[in-house]
């Protein structure tokens, strides 16, 4: 495995690629079905993965029907969440490192909302180690639309295609490669397919993305 060009910077996802998040949130969203009284299956929730809230909003109606509880489900998945925090993804600090150490500025491009970006940034003190951040809340559109990765390239400083781009969804790879990104894709609940491989190049893990730099 090989990538096209050198890149200037390198763009993260966050969950499910930075942090071990995506099986805290599918108990969540399980527990808080369950008190609604509906069942959430496995397809269902995958879904789900990698997109932002107001388009998980839809496809949750499109299962449940338009007077499916929404503010009540954010607040039981909120709840059961509680203050717990997602651990780092296999090779996330040694891959980290190594970009200093290349001098190779990177940054985050999520489809999570603030909060949810600070507390994780906090309790793993990985906010002096980002140069740009873009939330679901500082764009228009969110994955699969282009814009986060474009928004987050403008904020490196370099253009999309010289940013390395570091995903775990289908959401998330297709926003990456839409903005022109070199994009790799490192799965967590969701299997590469043949369109996935198209787009990106699949590793196992953070660690193999070090010996593509």
């Amino acid at each position: 495995m090989k990538l096209p060009r050198k890149p200037h910077a390198v763009v993260f996802d966050l969950d499910g690629t930075l942090i071990d998040s995506e099986a805290l949130v599918k108990d969540a969203h399980f527990a808080a079905c369950g008190e609604i009284g509906v069942t959430m299956t496995e397809a269902q929730f995958l879904s789900l993965v990698g997109m932002h809230r107001e388009a998980n909003d839809l496809q949750l109606k499109s299962y449940y029907g338009e007077d499916f509880p929404l503010e009540r489900f954010i607040t039981l998945t909120r709840a059961h969440v509680g203050d717990r925090v997602a651990p780092l993804k296999p090779g996330a600090l040694e891959l980290m490192d190594t970009l200093e150490a290349l001098e190779l500025p990177f940054g985050l491009a999520t489809s999570s909302r603030r909060p949810w970006v600070e507390r994780h940034f906090a309790a793993h003190a990985l906010t002096p180690r980002f140069r740009a951040v873009v939330t679901r809340q500082d764009v228009v559109e969110g994955k699969p639309h282009p814009e986060p990765y474009l928004h987050a390239s403008k904020l490196l400083g370099a253009a999309p295609e010289m940013v390395l781009a570091l995903e775990d969804s289908y959401a998330g790879v297709s926003s990456a490669h839409a903005a022109g990104c070199m994009t790799v894709m490192a799965p967590d609940l969701l299997p590469p397919t043949d369109e996935m491989r198209a787009k990106a190049i699949v590793v196992t893990s953070l660690s193999e993305v070090r010996s593509l730099l």
